[in-house]
């Protein structure tokens, strides 16, 4: 019960396989009191079912909250001060980028596809902390989710990666400039896993095959994984973690491209 007495919100379920629902899992295994935001009426629903399935539906609070609209992030926060007063964790799980964007070549990345991609992936864990802030009023943790593709290519990440690459950096900023409130703010980078927006990376299959076979603990990566460090990140044990892009991927960020001798012996 390692987050007993705290309350979380949760922003990004999309679905049972998405690792922001791996998080709230995690956290409800461990004992938060939960909020989860969702973007339009279809995610409600699935929200919903999901939530049915963890039992007495009544403990959980749902708000409306599309990260693109000031006016719908002001009335969600302002709805979880009226109904918490307090927050002391939230989950930053949101990206968006056209599937269109993400096939093209680098080079063709169109101004409004690329715009889209930073105002959803990145600039609104700005807009999010800004609000978030307030209500940790007893200090808090922020957390957000990044890929290793900010200093190595991966094909098909393409203009997220410039989104996530923009991300990091704002932990870094958003931890400095929010430390004083002994507001934490962090990010993990997940290796791949089969999700919908996992669907969209052409070559996720291949990137999941390579990990099995080249990263130190040569396995895949699970839902729980991520959850289990995204409760530590939230509990008081990491009460002086701050600033960090921690890896959940197996190892598989540490290994340079194997030769191919070494690939057939692994």
């Amino acid at each position: 019960m390692l987050l007993a007495g705290k309350r979380a919100l949760i922003m990004g379920v999309a679905n049972k396989r998405s690792i922001a629902w791996g998080i709230a899992t995690a956290f409800h295994r461990e004992g938060a009191e939960l909020a989860f935001t969702y973007q339009n009426e279809r995610l409600k629903e699935n929200l919903e079912e999901l939530l049915d399935g963890l039992g007495d539906r009544e403990r959980f609070l749902t708000l409306p909250c599309d990260v693109q609209s000031d006016e719908q992030l002001a009335a969600a926060f302002d709805t979880l001060a009226q109904r918490w007063e307090r927050l002391d964790a939230l989950a930053h799980c949101i990206a968006f980028a056209g599937r269109e964007e993400l096939t093209r070549p680098f080079h063709e990345i169109s101004r409004g596809g690329y715009a889209l991609t930073m105002d959803v992936s990145a600039y609104s864990l700005i807009a999010v902390a800004r609000h978030a802030a307030r209500l940790m009023t007893d200090g808090g943790s922020i957390l957000t989710l990044t890929y290793n593709a900010v200093e190595r290519v991966v094909p098909g990440y393409s203009v997220m990666a410039v989104a996530k690459a923009a991300l990091e950096t704002e932990v870094r900023y958003l931890a400095a400039q929010l430390g004083p409130q002994q507001i934490r703010v962090n990010a993990i980078s997940a290796g791949p896993l089969k999700t919908l927006a996992g669907s969209a990376v052409k070559g996720i299959s291949r990137l999941r095959d390579l990990t099995e076979q080249v990263a130190p603990l040569r396995r895949n990566i699970t839902q729980e994984d991520v959850g289990d460090v995204a409760v530590f990140l939230a509990s008081d044990l990491a009460r002086a973690v701050t600033g960090n892009i921690i890896f959940v991927d197996s190892g598989f960020h540490i290994m340079g491209v194997p030769a191919a001798g070494d690939r057939e012996q692994t």
